[in-house]
C-alpha cells in the first residue's frame, strides 16, 4: 500500500516560494557570470599600418573576440602613422595600432596636440636596422667573425662609424630611413647609433629635421617604401618593423645588422591608442576592446609560439600586411634572416603575451620621454615628477586590470599571466647594448648618464647646444 503524505495549504505555498526564490537566484548568478557588458558604442573602426606587430587586431577580429565582447569591428589600413594619428583624433577612427611615441608627444603637445590614452601594449620587439648591400661590405671589416665564419652578434654601431667618416670625407650624406619622428624605430636608431659614438642630430623648436649637429641624417620613410627607397639609393639603411627587413634580405638589396632585442631586450613597441575623450564616453566599451586584444595576444604567444604559422597566414592577406607568407614568417615563427642565408634563433623577436608584454607600464612611457628629452623634441629640462605625470595621464594600466580580472573571472586567462601588485614600473634594467642602466623612477640621472644627447639645463639655440 502506497502511503500518501498531505501537506497543508500553507506549507505547498511556503515551498513553491521557496523554489521559486531560489531559481531566482540560480538565474541572477548564471546572468552574473553570462551577462556582457553594457557597451556604449558597438560598431566601431579601428586603423593600422602593415607591419606584422598588428597582429593581435587581426586575431582579435579573425578569432571572434570582438563578437564575443558584443563589438562589430572594421579594420582599415592607414597610408601612414600621421594620417592614423589625425583619424584618430579626428574620430574618422576610434582607435589604432599606434607608435608607443604617438600618444605622448600627442599628449604634451609635439606635433598634432591632443590627449590620447592607451590602455593596451601591443607587443615587445618587433623592429631591425637594415643597411644597403654597399655599406655592409664596407661595415664588415669592422665586425669581428666567430669560429664558423659568420659575423658575431650583436653588430655595434661601432662598425658603422668608419663607414660614414669614409662617406664624410667623399662629400657624400649618410642618409638613414625611419617611420616617424616620435617613432620607435627613430629613437631605437638613434641609441645605437650614439652608443657607437655617431652622433644622429638634435630637434629644437625652430628646426623639426632632427639633422641638427648630425652624423647620420635621419628622415621619414614609410614602412612599405623602405625596400624600393633602399634599392633606389635614396637612403643607405632603414630601421623599420617586420616583414621590411626581411623583404631587403629576399630581394637581394640589404642586410640587417641589429635587431631593437639587441638594443634593448623585450623593449616595448606599439601601443593601442584612442583619444581620453573615447575613453570617458565609453568604459565599458574600452574594456571591452581591452579584453579581446589581451585574448588575442595571448593566443600570439601560447604554446610556444604553436600559433604562429596561423599567424602568418592571416597576416599575409591583401587585408592586413599584405607581404609574402615566408618573408612574414621568418621572423614571425622565432627566427631571423641577416645575410641569405645566415637565419638565427630568435624566439622573442616579436613577443605579444609573455614577459607582460600587455600591460601598460609607466616606465615605458618614461624611457620614451627621456629620449625626446635627450634629442630636443622636449626643448626643455623637466623635473623627474613631469615625467610621471605624462605616464600616468596616457598610460592607463587601470583599465587594462578591470578588463583583466573579467578575464580571469570568465576562465580565459591564468591570475599569474598579469602583474597585479606593479606599482607601474618595470624593475631598472641595464639590458641595452651599452649597458648603461635604465631607472624609469630617475628620468633626469638616466638622461645625464648616457654619452651623446642633451643633459640637464640645456637647450638647442640654432645649431648649437647652450644652457638655460
Amino acid at each position: 500500500m502506497t502511503k500518501v503524505t498531505t501537506t497543508s495549504p500553507l506549507s505547498r505555498r511556503r515551498l513553491l516560494a521557496s523554489c521559486a526564490a531560489l531559481a531566482l537566484l540560480a538565474a541572477s548568478a548564471s546572468a552574473v557570470l553570462a551577462e556582457p557588458l553594457a557597451l556604449e558604442k558597438d560598431e566601431l573602426k579601428f586603423g593600422f599600418i602593415k607591419l606584422t606587430d598588428m597582429a593581435p587586431l587581426a586575431i582579435a577580429y579573425e578569432k571572434g573576440y570582438f563578437e564575443d565582447e558584443g563589438l562589430f569591428v572594421t579594420l582599415e589600413p592607414q597610408a601612414n602613422w600621421k594620417v592614423l594619428l589625425d583619424g584618430v583624433i579626428t574620430g574618422q577612427l576610434d582607435g589604432a595600432h599606434m607608435l608607443a611615441g604617438q600618444p605622448l608627444a600627442a599628449t604634451i603637445g609635439f606635433g598634432t596636440k591632443a590627449h590620447i590614452v592607451t590602455p593596451f601594449s601591443m607587443d615587445l620587439n618587433g623592429n631591425g636596422a637594415t643597411v644597403s648591400n654597399e655599406v655592409w661590405e664596407m661595415m664588415k671589416p669592422n665586425v669581428p667573425a666567430g669560429d664558423d665564419g659568420k659575423p658575431v652578434h650583436p653588430i655595434k654601431a661601432d662598425a658603422l662609424k668608419p663607414v660614414i667618416e669614409q662617406f664624410k670625407a667623399d662629400g657624400k650624406p649618410f642618409n638613414l630611413g625611419m617611420v616617424f619622428p616620435v617613432s620607435t624605430h627613430n629613437y631605437e636608431l638613434r641609441y645605437w647609433l650614439a652608443a657607437g659614438g655617431i652622433n644622429p642630430g638634435l630637434y629644437s623648436p625652430d628646426d623639426t629635421s632632427g639633422q641638427i649637429g648630425a652624423d647620420a641624417l635621419l628622415s621619414v620613410t614609410p614602412p612599405p617604401q623602405m625596400p624600393a627607397t633602399l634599392e633606389a639609393g635614396t637612403i643607405n639603411g632603414y630601421m623599420v618593423g617586420e616583414p621590411w627587413n626581411q623583404a631587403a634580405v629576399f630581394k637581394g638589396i640589404g642586410v640587417p645588422v641589429i635587431t631593437d632585442y639587441e638594443i634593448w631586450k623585450n623593449n616595448p613597441e606599439k601601443v593601442f591608442g584612442i583619444t581620453a575623450e573615447f575613453a570617458e564616453a565609453n568604459p565599458n566599451t574600452t574594456i571591452a576592446i581591452t579584453k579581446a586584444l589581451i585574448r588575442a595576444a595571448k593566443w600570439l604567444d601560447e604554446n610556444d609560439n604553436a600559433n604562429r604559422p596561423e599567424a602568418v597566414e592571416i597576416l599575409a592577406r591583401p587585408d592586413y600586411v599584405g607581404a609574402d607568407a615566408a618573408v612574414i614568417a621568418n621572423s614571425m615563427t622565432g627566427t631571423f634572416e641577416y645575410e641569405k642565408g645566415d637565419k638565427r634563433e630568435v624566439p622573442d623577436f616579436n613577443v605579444f603575451y609573455r614577459y607582460f608584454a600587455t600591460y601598460p607600464y609607466y616606465s615605458d612611457a618614461i624611457w620614451y620621454l627621456t629620449q625626446m628629452r635627450r634629442w630636443g623634441q622636449v626643448a626643455q629640462t623637466q623635473p623627474d615628477s613631469w615625467y610621471e605625470e605624462v605616464a600616468k595621464s596616457v598610460y592607463r594600466p587601470d583599465i587594462y586590470l578591470k578588463a583583466a580580472q573579467m578575464l580571469v573571472d570568465e576562465g580565459t586567462i591564468d591570475k599569474a599571466d598579469i602583474p597585479w601588485d606593479s606599482d607601474g614600473y618595470r624593475a631598472p634594467t641595464n639590458e641595452f647594448i651599452d649597458g648603461v642602466t635604465y631607472d624609469g623612477h630617475q628620468p633626469n640621472a638616466y638622461i645625464d648618464s648616457l654619452s651623446i644627447g642633451l643633459k640637464s639645463g640645456e637647450t638647442v639655440s640654432g645649431a648649437e647646444v647652450v644652457s638655460q
